[in-house]
């Protein structure tokens, strides 16, 4: 096909709504192949590639991200439901969660903290503006939850809603080697601290790794975006940072 062809088809194509869709399931398609080809490397995580895909067809096509949400909004809205099937992974846990449960919850506090505290004190030290503090200090809870809280406290909710994605994609990327490092090998404890760290990407990852891994990860991401939305405000109110 000549390039006048192919400026024409795609020109036909960018009229249709459901573009965005097909193209989003299309770059985690190959995404996820070169993972599988590269034996699960996380270095090659199928999300963070596709996202680089699909920045790099939008760019070269001048396509505004408005016109791509058209149709992408339908995977949007199935972050939903997919968030709501993990309770099916933790009810098979129940047993083990409800013997854990002081650990858990000590877990989960400990972790928002750490995440917040340690978050707005870089940016601080590094001469962060408040506004940029308060976009950064809820990064490490899922997207609609974390922009939800930036938008209350004063942040920038386009900003909060970068550096969650960034925070999740290195947590999918080094989380298990960290572990590995450190010496950790409970799928419990591992996914405890990939679901608090790196949310909903961290999940994803934790699931390819083990079911019981993934099931303390998604119960850790829930949790944690709870604690953080209601215990966020004091804790910057303690540091200073809101009235």
């Amino acid at each position: 096909m000549t390039e006048t062809g192919l400026s024409t088809l795609w020109v036909y194509l960018s009229a249709s709504p459901l573009l965005g869709l097909i193209i989003t399931l299309l770059a985690y398609i190959v995404s996820y192949r070169l993972y599988e080809a590269a034996n699960r490397n996380p270095l090659l995580n199928p999300v963070a590639l596709a996202m680089l895909i699909l920045m790099a067809l939008l760019f070269v096509t001048d396509t505004p991200y408005s016109t791509y949400f058209e149709g992408a909004q339908f995977v949007h809205f199935l972050l939903g439901p997919a968030t709501v099937a993990l309770a099916v992974p933790l009810y098979q846990q129940f047993s083990k969660l409800r013997a854990l449960w002081p650990v858990i919850l000590a877990s989960i506090l400990t972790g928002v903290f750490v995440a917040t505290t340690s978050a707005v004190g870089i940016a601080w030290l590094l001469g962060g503006t408040p506004e940029t503090l308060l976009s950064l200090a809820p990064k490490s809870v899922t997207t609609p939850v974390a922009m939800g809280i930036s938008e209350t406290i004063g942040g920038l909710p386009s900003l909060t809603a970068v550096m969650v994605v960034v925070t999740g994609i290195l947590g999918a990327v080094f989380g298990t080697r960290i572990f590995d490092a450190m010496g950790i090998e409970r799928d419990d404890v591992r996914g405890l601290a990939m679901g608090v760290a790196a949310h909903g990407i961290g999940t994803a990852r934790a699931f390819q790794v083990s079911h019981q891994m993934g099931a303390f990860s998604g119960l850790a991401m829930a949790l944690s975006a709870m604690a953080t939305a209601l215990l966020l405000p004091w804790l910057l109110g303690m540091l200073g940072l809101v009235s």
